[in-house]
């Protein structure tokens, strides 16, 4: 009661014990800020060791894992694996932010430090610029990987990727997969070793004839610098001339060896999703690509004038015109344009590009949204701060990332505005945050 009693004069202003309250000159300490500071970045320190190691073993681990079995050198691997860490860095920076800063301030109001702190004439901004200078540098940082670092990283792992592929060409393989290598597409079943059951090849040869190839058996051979080469027994082969169903011709054979050429199989890595581009280079794809849009929109719009004009000359000729047997087909035609305008307005290749640019800020910036919510939860800590901190942390990272694919998913889906899509997550941690810390400063 006198602590609090105590607090409320100096906030207040008052005289006690004969002088002012040191809360105008001394809201500030350097001494405090920087106590606070190395605190908050010691526990963003193990919050990142821990977001890393789960990052690490989710998307890298599994991976070596894969490629270590089918005998690539182990550099190669340990190279691959160091050109994926800007991806798993830009992923764990901002949620060990938000963990790191729970685990401070938490610490701090348990240990009655903040009391003390505000009980000697301090404002709450010692805590709050702290975290901020965190959250900022944090947030800088992630940006920094994950929109220089990461694309970076990324073409130089599918420039190794492909050097590897030329020496271990089964690493494209996997059981139960599906695999397009330019005009081929590979369908397997379970896969032991070189040994492939149930295999499904589709392909286009140069004079336009389409193929369908199966074998309950296959293996795959070492081909060297050649390409992919695999062995079929027993192979049932159907050959048909493109667009004309009713040809077709048929064979069996006891041993067919087919072979996928080495610039197909680097042509099937060479594509960079938007993720692993630059925030620049996926705004230059999407101008690009809205200029495509827009030119199909007005094909299409064209088109879907004239229709309406034949629609309008039928439904005016009347019932007794000849044209108005046709009218069914004419409504049907300007149906079809109108669900054609449609669907490239809402071009999903031009939608994944935007939700990425999207992404490319809110994720990292993520970690300054999560400051103002990390420290105003963490000052309602009554005891063991840190625990509570890090079980909290994880919660709403778990939330967080729940919100952003979940928006991702609908913007992808339904008519959701990507920005707000992303960007969401974001904004409700900063306002529960702001709001938060309104109503504990104010009491």
């Amino acid at each position: 009661m006198y602590l609090t009693a105590l607090r409320k004069r100096f906030r207040a202003g008052r005289i006690v014990g004969g002088e002012k309250s040191l809360e105008s000159s001394r809201s500030i300490s350097n001494t405090i800020f920087k106590y606070v500071l190395t605190e908050a970045f010691f526990s963003f320190f193990i919050s990142f060791l821990f977001f890393f190691f789960i990052f690490f073993v989710n998307q890298i681990l599994l991976m070596t894992k894969e490629i270590l079995t089918k005998h690539v050198p182990f550099n190669q691997v340990a190279l691959l694996v160091f050109f994926s860490l800007p991806g798993v860095i830009a992923m764990s920076a901002p949620f060990a932010s938000l963990v790191g800063t729970l685990m401070t301030v938490g610490r701090l109001t348990s240990d009655n430090e903040i009391l003390v702190m505000l009980t000697s004439g301090l404002s709450y901004r010692n805590i709050f610029l702290p975290a901020i200078t965190v959250g900022i540098v944090i947030s800088v940082i992630s940006f920094f990987a994950n929109d220089v670092l990461l694309p970076a990283g990324t073409i130089q792992f599918t420039k190794l990727w492909r050097r590897i592929l030329v020496s271990v060409p089964a690493l494209e393989l996997e059981a139960n997969s599906v695999k397009k290598f330019k005009d081929t597409v590979i369908v397997t079943g379970n896969v032991n070793g070189n040994t492939i059951d149930n295999l499904i090849i589709l392909d286009t040869t140069s004079d336009g004839e389409r193929r369908y190839i199966m074998a309950n058996n296959a293996e795959l051979k070492d081909s060297g610098r050649a390409g992919l080469s695999i062995d079929l027994q027993r192979a049932f082969v159907q050959s048909s001339k493109e667009n004309v169903r009713e040809d077709y011709d048929y064979a069996t054979s006891s041993f067919l060896r087919y072979w996928v050429p080495q610039e197909d199989l680097m042509q099937a890595v060479g594509a960079i999703s938007p993720r692993e581009m630059s925030s620049r280079d996926v705004r230059s794809e999407i101008v690009k690509r809205r200029v495509e849009v827009n030119r199909r929109l007005n094909e299409r719009r064209k088109r879907a004038v004239v229709q309406g004009y034949a629609l309008e000359d039928v439904l005016r000729a009347g019932y007794y015109a000849e044209s108005w047997n046709r009218k069914s087909s004419s409504i049907a035609g300007f149906q079809r344009e109108a669900n054609a305008i449609e669907d490239i307005g809402r071009d999903r290749s031009l939608l994944l590009h935007w939700l990425e640019y999207y992404k490319k800020f809110s994720i990292p910036f993520g970690a300054f949204s999560f400051v103002f919510l990390a420290v105003s939860l963490g000052m309602m800590a009554k005891k063991s701060g840190q625990t509570v901190g890090f079980i909290f942390g994880q919660i709403i990272a778990v939330i967080y990332w729940a919100m952003l694919i979940g928006g991702q998913t609908f913007g992808m889906r339904l008519s959701t505005p990507p920005f707000w899509s992303i960007w969401l997550p974001n904004i409700l941690a900063l306002s529960i945050g702001l709001v938060l810390a309104v109503i504990k400063v104010s009491k």
